[in-house]
């Protein structure tokens, strides 16, 4: 039985998490503390990293000791510990790698930095024991929004992605124009079921072409002039009908090109993951998907969708299986893998 400590702190959620892996290799979670600002950053209506950074600060040793103690283990019980390194937030991420270098050389651990993305994927495997690569895996975030062929399981090849905003970034911005709290994710899921999806004509996310990419900057404006234009011609927004169009978009234009990536790929399992991937309907537009390619998918639970140290701890035992280790050099890098961490990646 060994033990791996998983921290998160990319964006507005600090995560510290122990995951126990079995002789047999199954993952288990002992312990997953989040400590959430939302409640912080909904009074400026989205991230202030400024903000972000210092409340990384003021939780990370606290719930670093909840989630050990809740797991009930000592620090000199840890195989190793893992931390999210890239991308995210420079200021956020930098509180989280700082304080996993100095627990791991204080108490000579091994010290796994993980890429965000892949983390997001790794939740699928705390969900379904039986999971295994080769799959496709869709990570859609309100940072992201991409397809990648999982050759293993820290091997990941980019086959496709938005080319400017990502999904969640539309709902949210959607969703703050027409009244929701943020981070409207939910609300606007709630919402759209009480609307009509082919009231608004909103243009398909997908790029035409022979490609896996989509772009999600022109479906957000064409939603805000749609607003605009009730507003000034004073029409009452219909919010649920908006909130219906938008998901509809958002949904058929990320599983036009999965089905594509499925044909290209042949694979036959698809792995959905990130903080959209809670979403009902993208959920249900997935399966639908999934089901007409031959394809099994799998979902992590809701809870392991957004941000968390128990992802991070999942793809950080891979990495330290493959013999991955970064040192006390390891900095932390808002987009690509930084620089100690190239040849690892």
């Amino acid at each position: 039985m060994k033990y791996i400590l998983g921290m998160e702190s990319s964006c507005d959620e600090t995560s510290a998490a122990v995951v126990r892996v079995g002789d047999d290799g199954q993952m288990e979670i002992a312990a997953n503390i989040v400590a959430s600002q939302v409640e912080t950053h909904r009074l400026y209506g989205g991230v202030v990293p400024e903000i972000a950074s210092r409340a990384h600060i003021e939780a990370v040793s606290g719930i670093t000791r909840e989630a050990l103690t809740w797991a009930g283990i000592g620090v000199a019980d840890l195989c190793a510990v893992a931390v999210t390194a890239f991308p995210g937030l420079i200021g956020a991420l930098l509180v989280g790698v700082n304080f996993a270098k100095s627990l791991a050389y204080a108490n000579g651990l091994p010290l796994v930095a993980v890429d965000h993305i892949k983390a997001h994927v790794a939740a699928a495997y705390l969900a379904d024991e039986t999971l295994k690569p080769p799959f496709l895996a869709v990570v859609v975030s309100g940072g992201h929004t991409a397809l990648y062929d999982v050759r293993t399981h820290t091997d990941f090849r980019l086959i496709g992605s938005t080319r400017d905003d990502a999904a969640g970034e539309a709902f949210d911005k959607i969703g703050r124009v027409i009244g929701l709290p943020y981070p409207a994710g939910a609300a606007l899921d709630q919402l759209a079921r009480e609307g009509d999806p082919k009231a608004v004509p909103l243009p398909s996310p997908a790029l035409g072409g022979d490609t896996l990419d989509l772009s999600f900057s022109g479906l957000k404006t064409a939603a805000l002039n749609y607003i605009h234009h009730c507003e000034q011609t004073g029409v009452a927004v219909p919010r649920a009908d908006v909130a219906a169009s938008l998901t509809r978009a958002v949904t058929a234009g990320i599983t036009q090109k999965v089905g594509a990536a499925l044909e290209r790929t042949g694979y036959k399992t698809v792995v959905l993951a990130g903080g959209v991937a809670a979403n009902s309907h993208l959920r249900a537009g997935m399966k639908k998907t999934a089901r007409a390619h031959g394809a099994g998918l799998c979902v992590p639970p809701i809870p392991l969708c957004g941000d968390n140290g128990a992802m991070v701890a999942a793809a950080g035992w891979f990495e330290y299986l493959a013999g991955h280790f970064a040192d006390v050099s390891l900095n932390a890098s808002a987009e690509d893998a930084p620089p100690v961490c190239q040849d690892l990646f």
